[in-house]
């Protein structure tokens, strides 16, 4: 029963967005940060991604068990009740909330609050049903973690660096996903979802990976010039990175197959964990 619970907040999926939260964590403040803030955001983070995911479960249970992929989630399995996820997910919510705003401040936990409402009543009930580019908007929610990280310390979001922690997230988004929804392509159509490659096909899809991975290439260079916190060591790393991440993505476009569709997926995940690395790295380095 416990491990249903468990499997409900997605634990594999929160790793990556706490790794992107520690980065903005390090990056406001310039070495390691005050501890009572950085266990307060990690624990808030991982409470309300997992009350939202719980949620995601709930509202989906009708397509996930279309989907081989995910007809042994607890809800569409029959594991945990679909009520009992709704109250869970609300519960874990509000908790979330309480630790932001008792140990940062208001704005990080209204932050971390909009960030899984979008999620749900946006992405999750809207957006996911109705549009190819379904991901493109729904990645907001996603991206906020990292600007909670900076506006935990600083108490402020009027500044380069949160807007640009947001929008790396943002557009790398689109490349990740996509990779996978290649891969998932007969599952979401069967499912009813208008996933990209359902809707334009695979080559356009592609196309479109590549074209946003450039896109971020440029997110990246700007981020550098911009955001007095990184360095040339930052800009140097980012670079090579997203050069393995275009490559890849160039011989995906080239080929005929989806082959290296796993491959980009898995890679990419590893890109973007790779770049909040170094920034928590040059945060001390540039002590």
């Amino acid at each position: 029963m416990i491990s249903s619970y468990i499997a409900l907040t997605k634990p594999k999926i929160i790793v990556l967005l706490l790794i992107t939260t520690v980065g903005g964590l390090f990056l406001a403040s310039d070495g390691f940060p005050d501890l009572t803030i950085a266990a307060a955001v990690l624990i808030g983070g991982t409470l309300a991604a997992g009350g939202a995911n719980s949620l995601n479960h709930f509202w989906d249970r009708d397509i996930d068990i279309k989907m081989k992929r995910t007809t042994t989630r607890p809800v569409a399995s029959g594991a945990v009740p679909p009520t009992n996820a709704l109250i869970f997910g609300i519960l874990l919510n509000l908790v979330a909330f309480a630790v932001l705003y008792r140990y940062t401040n208001l704005l990080s936990a209204l932050l971390t609050l909009s960030a899984t409402l979008f999620y749900i009543f946006v992405y999750t009930m809207v957006l996911k049903r109705t549009t190819p580019q379904n991901i493109v908007i729904g990645g907001a929610a996603g991206s906020i973690p990292p600007t909670v990280g900076w506006v935990a310390v600083t108490n402020s979001i009027m500044d380069p660096a949160p807007i640009f922690l947001f929008l790396i997230v943002f557009f790398w988004t689109p490349p990740h996903f996509w990779a996978l929804s290649l891969i998932l392509k007969d599952d979401y159509e069967n499912a009813g979802i208008p996933m990209l490659p359902v809707v334009s096909g695979i080559a356009a899809t592609k196309t479109q990976i590549f074209i946003y991975t450039w896109i971020l290439l440029v997110l990246l260079l700007a981020a550098t010039y911009f955001v007095e916190e990184l360095s040339i060591i930052f800009g140097i790393s980012s670079v090579l990175l997203c050069a393995g991440f275009i490559w890849s993505t160039w011989l995906l476009k080239r080929r005929d197959n989806i082959e290296l569709a796993m491959p980009i997926y898995l890679y990419s995940m590893a890109f973007l964990a790779l770049l909040f690395v170094v920034m928590v790295a040059e945060s001390f380095i540039l002590i």
